[in-house]
């Protein structure tokens, strides 16, 4: 099958440190080759693949300081994909909703993955005159504010198997990695630890736009000595950062639509203590790959019973829920699918 991937230019891919979306899009990208299809990725050109690739830009944009518009190089690069749109079976896009004027004009088939939170009400007048659009979503919770949406299915991210490694061992400290972001609550994080007296590593990016509210919340926090922040690691960092803790916290405040991070640790066969919001009971089994709690008195409860929790049923439950591999055969199913609808009508004509 000939298809394309459309990745998001804000990070490489796959990303130099932090990123969830490009990622995804790399481990995707490589799987499909891998399976022998013909694979074109439209992407920043540091990126790396084993596939075609097409580069609108130099650099990912995020931390390219020449870089002023993003929007120019998402525009330049949807140039680049639907003057190619015929040679393509199918047009698979990562970039939210600014091809959908452009797909409803092609015949080529395409299918878009939601990546991002959809309860934002400026969405809906869009997303109601693009409803034929087939999207695909990352977790059920995610579909809830559009349920009325042209789903073709929901595909949980996948990892390579090898990618990280398997710690049969509890490390003696918590972990949070991500954003410094209200949402994500850092701030928890490091209360939970201060009230089991356990060390805390904060592995995190602060985005400019979060930047108040890690100086003015955060950084006074980080006084404590059970906490150590890091800073911002790539995914070379992530196997020992991981691998080696006691516990993953994910102790977010917003819907979250997948958590790229919860399955990294499971991977590495490290529990996973999370908030109960979004995607959170979909890709945690509590009681059994780590606790789903729905505060800071459960949290820290949760801490002190971790250790019944088996580090080699985590790795096993990644291996069978959340490997690339299955990532990659959902998404053909749903490739096969939108080509056996759009020649159904011919097939009818003849």
């Amino acid at each position: 099958m000939r298809i394309a991937q459309v990745s998001p230019l804000h990070e490489s891919v796959p990303p130099k440190l932090y990123g969830g979306t490009e990622r995804v899009v790399s481990y995707l990208t490589e799987e499909l080759v891998k399976m022998g299809h013909e694979v074109t990725l439209f992407a920043s050109a540091d990126s790396v693949t084993k596939a075609r690739l097409i580069a609108p830009c130099k650099h990912s944009l995020r931390l390219d300081p020449h870089c002023q518009d993003p929007l120019c190089h998402h525009i330049l690069m949807l140039e680049e994909v639907f003057k190619r749109a015929a040679f393509f079976d199918v047009i698979h896009f990562h970039i939210d909703y600014i091809h959908f004027p452009l797909v409803r004009r092609c015949e080529t088939p395409s299918l878009t993955t939601l990546h991002g939170r959809l309860d934002i009400p400026d969405l809906v007048p869009l997303y109601r005159e693009f409803k034929e659009v087939p999207v695909v979503s990352i977790s059920n919770a995610q579909r809830s504010p559009l349920p009325w949406l042209n789903w073709q299915g929901t595909v949980y991210h996948g990892l390579p198997e090898n990618l990280y490694s398997f710690h049969k061992r509890p490390g003696k400290y918590l972990a949070f990695i991500g954003r410094m972001s209200p949402v994500k609550r850092p701030d928890r994080a490091i209360e939970i630890a201060e009230r089991v007296g356990m060390p805390l590593k904060i592995a995190a990016k602060v985005d400019a736009s979060d930047k108040e509210y890690f100086e003015q919340v955060i950084r006074p926090m980080l006084k404590s000595s059970l906490v150590e922040f890091i800073g911002e690691i790539g995914e070379k960092e992530k196997d020992d950062f991981l691998g080696n803790a006691y516990a993953l916290l994910f102790p977010v405040d917003w819907p979250e639509p997948f958590g790229l991070v919860m399955i990294e640790a499971l991977a590495c066969g490290t529990p996973v203590i999370a908030w109960n919001c979004g995607s959170v009971p979909e890709v945690i089994e509590d009681g059994k790959t780590g606790f789903i709690v729905e505060s800071m008195d459960e949290a820290v409860r949760a801490v002190e019973k971790i250790e019944t929790i088996s580090r080699k049923v985590c790795r096993k439950t990644f291996e069978a829920r959340f490997s690339a591999r299955r990532m990659a055969e959902d998404y053909l199913r749903v490739y096969r699918r939108l080509l056996k609808e759009q020649a159904e009508p011919l097939l009818k004509a003849v």
